[in-house]
């Protein structure tokens, strides 16, 4: 999707449609106020026949009104007007840009005020471009007949002000976003067939070319030097080879240490000899998305070309049921030279995961955050609206809190307290690498604790937020936004 910027006057845009906006009090922005004007009362009357409903994001489309050069307009309630904030201005955008993505026509122009209690202009931007661009995403499934292309895919903000280059960088930074988060969505719908360890690989390698990214790829033997053996006991059950993926950023100055994101790179998950019900087993193909959020991320950073040090980290494996596999009972040593007693081999994520936190010592960084679908015990705890989130640093966490409430793509923090962590002993190894029943994402949290005492550390357990089921399946690019922004106020704070 295009973005671009004008001033002017709405009923004098010659669009396939135009976007103006309306309160539940009857009330209309100016430039609906214009609009209403020039077609002698048509959103008056469509308020008050009762035709938009009150609630923001509640749209009414209407064609071939009479004093408009535009084909259609769309009036999007944003709610009452005492009342607009974040949450009703991007419920407002969400519903535009769905209704974009399935009108025919080229091209829109958007012309809702963009300043609501609080939030300046280039925030709006920024938020209205990512959140357009990402209800335009299609995954290109494998059918033989291909759908007919629709949907808008230029999109003009009309604005009080000029185009300063604060608001450019807005679109321009929600227009990367956009994108990275469509990497990741694609990544995570591709079938477990076609997404494996190598295909990551091969991702993190085109995304190298022609970039300020280095990436290397270790290979099975090259982990058993190192000596991670917690990594490779998941990956002695599959015959896909495992890949451990290291892609380096170097948009800062040589010397600032790095941001660095350690994903989840479970291409699929069966849940090894301790094997899942079959029932939704399906959408184990998802249990990469930490991977996949990684690679996003990365590209919205190379798109962005923030000045900013930032180093992406994915262990990849699949996680198989065979005559090689790990057993329940089986002892293994990870690379920080603590032993496991793997009591459930489907608590296998933390096991790839511990290897790649020793590793990422190497780099030195500023802080590490690792992003996994963990647990489905978080989903339990939060439902599927906030991210799990974890840390043994407050002000790491704090900055992220704030951050997710800035994008909406919120976490909520849990305690990793020294109180859970008996639950992780064993009597024939250092840790278990489960901890029971009770508290199961906050024991997961705390055993991969264990092998970050080097740095500031923060964990994000997506299990409920990086893709829906039901009639929506798929994933959901998140936490992209989340992490794409912390990087971009690092960069600005530097």
């Amino acid at each position: 999707m295009e973005f671009t910027i004008k001033t002017g006057t709405p009923e004098e845009l010659k669009r396939a449609c135009i976007v103006v906006g309306a309160y539940s009090d009857g009330s209309l922005t100016a430039a609906a106020q214009a609009v209403d004007t020039a077609t002698e009362g048509a959103l008056s009357r469509v308020l008050k026949q009762g035709d938009l409903d009150k609630k923001a994001g509640s749209t009414a489309l209407l064609a071939g009104l009479a004093g408009l050069k535009a084909e259609r307009l769309l009036l999007v309630s944003l709610g009452a007007p005492d009342e607009v904030n974040d949450k009703a201005f991007r419920d407002a955008m969400t519903a535009v840009g769905r209704t974009l993505a399935k009108l025919p026509g080229k091209d829109a122009s958007v012309c809702i005020d963009m300043s609501i209690p609080g939030r300046d202009a280039a925030w709006c931007l920024q938020q209205a471009a990512r959140i357009l661009a990402a209800a335009a995403y299609k995954f290109d499934a494998p059918r033989k007949e291909k759908s007919p292309a629709t949907g808008i895919r230029k999109v003009q903000f009309l604005v009080a002000e000029s185009a300063s280059a604060a608001l450019k960088t807005a679109i321009a930074q929600g227009q990367a976003i956009a994108s990275g988060m469509a990497l990741t969505k694609d990544l995570g719908n591709l079938p477990a067939n076609v997404c494996n360890p190598t295909y990551l690989a091969e991702t993190a390698e085109k995304l190298a070319k022609k970039s300020k990214l280095k990436t290397t790829v270790l290979e099975r033997a090259d982990m058993e030097k190192l000596g991670m053996g917690s990594l490779l006991s998941v990956a002695q059950g599959a015959d896909t080879p495992p890949k451990f993926i290291i892609m380096e950023y170097k948009g800062g100055k040589a010397k600032d240490a790095p941001v660095v994101l350690v994903g989840k790179g479970i291409t699929f998950d069966t849940g090894g000899i301790s094997l899942k019900p079959g029932a939704g087993m399906d959408e184990m193909k998802y249990d990469m998305c930490g991977a996949a959020t990684v690679f996003g991320t990365m590209k919205a950073v190379l798109e962005m070309d923030l000045p900013i040090n930032v180093v992406g980290i994915v262990p990849s494996t699949e996680n198989m049921p065979s005559g090689r596999a790990t057993r329940p009972g089986d002892v293994v040593t990870s690379m920080s030279g603590q032993t496991i007693e793997i009591l459930n081999t489907d608590a296998e994520g933390r096991l790839i995961l511990c290897d790649a936190l020793t590793y990422a010592e190497k780099f030195k960084p500023a802080c590490v955050i690792d992003i996994a679908t963990l647990t489905g015990a978080v989903i339990i705890a939060l439902g599927k609206v906030p991210t799990g989130l974890f840390a043994n640093d407050d002000e790491l966490a704090q900055e992220l809190t704030a951050v997710g409430n800035d994008t909406g793509d919120r976490v909520w923090q849990l305690p990793i307290w020294d109180d859970y962590q008996d639950q992780l002993k064993s009597n024939f190894a250092d840790m278990a690498n489960i901890g029971g029943r009770d508290a199961g994402s906050i024991t997961a949290a705390c055993f991969l604790s264990r092998f970050t005492k080097a740095y500031k550390w923060a964990h994000l357990d997506i299990a409920g937020t990086a893709w829906v089921s039901g009639d929506a399946k798929g994933a959901t690019g998140r936490p992209v936004p989340l992490l794409a922004e912390f990087l971009i106020q690092r960069a600005n704070a530097a």
